[in-house]
């Protein structure tokens, strides 16, 4: 099993859902957060200078089996994407198991 965190822009975040929902990843955690990037530079509105440095995300968090890995990835890349600096980050990292506390089952069976 796999644990699958993204952090991608808010306004992407209805075509990355539909995509997880297409490729039947139902069940997921989201969040809104705000972070620190690379761009150092600020957007001037009416000759103010406002700071685009700390940037407002959303967080996405989900385990899959390892079947599903790499359809998960590649919807998140493909529906996340603008090109732009920005889109964000995709972490996976290894889940040793899961358990479905209302039946006590556990490992892959529980995710479903």
């Amino acid at each position: 099993m796999k644990k699958i965190e993204a952090i991608i822009r808010k306004s992407r975040f209805n075509a990355v859902k539909d995509a997880l929902h297409d490729i039947e990843v139902n069940f997921f955690t989201y969040w809104d957060v705000t972070g620190v990037g690379n761009e150092k530079k600020g957007h001037v509105y009416r000759g103010i200078t406002y700071s685009t440095s700390d940037i407002q995300r959303r967080y996405l968090s989900l385990v899959v089996s390892d079947e599903f890995e790499q359809n998960t990835i590649q919807a998140i890349l493909e529906a996340a994407k603008t090109g732009e600096v920005g889109d964000g980050k995709i972490f996976v990292s290894d889940i040793q198991n899961t358990y479905r506390i209302r039946t006590g089952e556990h490992g892959s069976q529980a995710l479903n």
